[in-house]
């Protein structure tokens, strides 16, 4: 079973909602990045910002995404593993790989996505009641341009003080993706009602529906089968 018990979500989301007085954590509507060059041919991009069901979730419901894997990334392939990583001392971040279409959804609006709705950029080590660096804010570069893009898009935010609070997230090349165990897959599809993704999750999706209409998709892809 997952780490994120019913009852411990329920108690570490009001742990968190009183506690996080110092972040940034409102959506917001936010400029598109000034550098996104256009792209060609299927491209993947792999970003953390907390618990990935949440990640997926939203990720999944963007026109021009065809796939979103949850997994790990900043660590070794010998500790991608759900146990380890939540010992937090794996390097380890819980991230998801998105495939898109470049000519339907460019790598910068998916960034501008992630930063405005997806998740808390101004957070340390922590979303929502997920504290450790496996809940960290982090872009995986999967080249030289999404690297580059990154870091420009987050000088940008930061000149236009979009965030009352510093943005932590930190920008690195992509030195491997590792896909978690089946039971992370698709989970907040499979369990829409659990209470961690009703209060934490779901509120994002409806966020990203207001906010990007013309983006969002009724209905998600998946990468399992429903029951």
């Amino acid at each position: 079973m997952p780490f994120r018990s019913l009852l411990a979500s329920a108690v570490l989301a009001v742990a968190a909602f009183a506690g996080a007085a110092c972040a940034d954590e409102s959506p917001r509507m936010l400029p598109m990045p000034a550098v996104d060059p256009a792209g060609t041919g299927m491209q993947t991009a792999v970003l953390a910002g907390g618990c990935f069901w949440g990640q997926q979730g939203l990720f999944q419901r963007v026109k021009g995404v065809t796939k979103v894997v949850a997994g790990y990334a900043g660590g070794s392939r010998q500790s991608a593993t759900y146990e380890q990583v939540t010992t937090e001392r794996t390097g380890h971040a819980e991230s998801v790989q998105i495939t898109f279409d470049p000519k339907v959804v460019s790598y910068g609006k998916l960034l501008q996505i992630y930063f405005s709705v997806a998740h808390d950029p101004t957070q340390l080590n922590r979303q929502g009641p997920d504290t450790g660096p496996s809940y960290r804010s982090e872009v995986f570069a999967a080249s030289d341009t999404q690297e580059q893009v990154a870091r420009a898009y987050i000088d940008q935010l930061k000149k236009a003080r979009a965030f009352s609070a510093p943005i932590v997230t930190k920008v690195s090349k992509l030195r491997g993706f590792y896909k978690a165990e089946g039971y992370h897959q698709d989970y907040l599809i499979h369990h829409p009602n659990q209470p961690y993704i009703v209060y934490n999750d779901l509120p994002k999706i409806e966020n990203f529906r207001k906010m990007y209409p013309s983006l969002y998709r009724d209905t998600p892809v998946m990468i399992t089968a429903m029951n």
